[in-house]
């Protein structure tokens, strides 16, 4: 019984969070799965009504674009909408691609690896006014983005805990009321008879506080953090041949891409992390893989380029000498490694670059 209140408590942090009902929140164990359920639920609903296409974009997670490539091959039309320089959508592209037969727009929040915020509210009315379900992959933003599935007209939303300091392994997604997705997961009658399985109560628990204390101080955390990345920024772009991937101003606060021409990225990433730097080269989820960020190759990178990325990461916490050591740090990694790039050496040599 207090393990059974302690859900129900969990589950109205979250839900407040969001500005959604008790009963909208549904947990899960990620985000990954919340964008499974939602997407092959929406698909599933549509078919039904002969509605078999579906709206995304170019960047999304590989949560998204893998379960729309796996809804291709099973009769489903995609449309991947291109993003522009910044890796956003307007709602208008949006408007524009929306059929008689489309059954889901989905369009992620804020991109995991150049931390564009897309819009989000104003692609959620055309929705509304087109009748059609309307998904966010919410992950990178929750905690870190003032949402209101309400007023924002989102009909679903992912989201994952170990983005928000919460225990890896649960998720939640919220369903709109009056939404009623097939069963991703058969078997009991956990969360409502919606998602079997025995409940993650510890995980739940964890998400739950970690929301709390995400969403209590939004603005303020944004603040600082944004200052420290402004600078962070602003000092690294003095590196010759570099610049910013991502919105430079609707962007997350604590997010930071650069590309440097001249460097492979996973040289980078050692040097960095010898020196003590925690970074990234493209998306954590696909750190296995030696191709080019699909989300880079988007925005218009040549491949050479979108190699030569550096992503960093970091929340209010990061403290003036950290930003002072990432600045000063950075530049010595990049001279040393260029000094050893036969690929830095041959681009000085054709366009002139001292």
């Amino acid at each position: 019984m207090d393990a059974a209140k302690t859900v129900l408590a969990s589950r109205e942090a979250v839900a407040n969070a969001l500005g959604a009902k008790v009963n909208e929140i549904y947990f899960t164990a990620g985000g990954s799965e919340s964008d499974n359920w939602a997407i092959k639920g929406a698909a599933e609903l549509g078919a039904k009504k002969g509605k078999k296409h579906i709206i995304t974009t170019a960047v999304e997670h590989h949560a998204v674009l893998h379960t729309c490539e796996y809804l291709e091959k099973h009769g489903f039309e995609v449309t991947y909408l291109p993003v522009d320089e910044f890796g956003r959508v307007s709602a208008q592209q949006v408007e524009n691609a929306i059929r008689e037969d489309t059954c889901l727009v989905t369009v992620m929040f804020a991109n995991n690896e150049i931390g564009t915020i897309m819009p989000i509210a104003e692609i959620g009315k055309i929705c509304k006014e087109k009748k059609i379900p309307f998904h966010t992959d919410a992950v990178q933003a929750v905690g870190h983005v003032d949402i209101d599935v309400k007023a924002m007209n989102i009909d679903m939303l992912s989201l994952s805990g170990h983005k928000l300091h919460a225990p890896k392994g649960i998720g939640a997604l919220y369903i709109r009321t009056g939404i009623v997705l097939p069963n991703l997961i058969a078997g009991g009658a956990q969360e409502r008879g919606r998602r079997a399985g025995t409940e993650n109560v510890p995980g739940i628990v964890g998400l739950a506080q970690a929301m709390r204390d995400a969403c209590a101080s939004i603005e303020g955390k944004n603040r600082i953090t944004a200052q420290k990345r402004d600078r962070i920024i602003q000092e690294l772009l003095k590196i010759p041949e570099t610049r910013l991937n991502g919105h430079p101003t609707e962007r997350l606060a604590g997010n930071i891409n650069i590309s440097i021409r001249g460097v492979e990225g996973e040289s980078l990433l050692l040097m960095l992390d010898m020196n003590g730097i925690a970074a990234s080269s493209g998306s954590a989820c696909t750190s296995g893989s030696l191709d080019p960020s699909h989300v880079l190759l988007a925005i218009g990178l040549p491949h050479e380029v979108a190699h030569g990325s550096l992503r960093l990461s970091f929340e209010e916490d990061l403290t003036d000498e950290d930003a002072d050591y990432i600045i000063a740090t950075v530049p010595k990694v990049v001279e040393r490694l260029r000094a050893m790039s036969p690929l830095w050496e041959r681009i000085c040599k054709e366009e002139g670059i001292q």
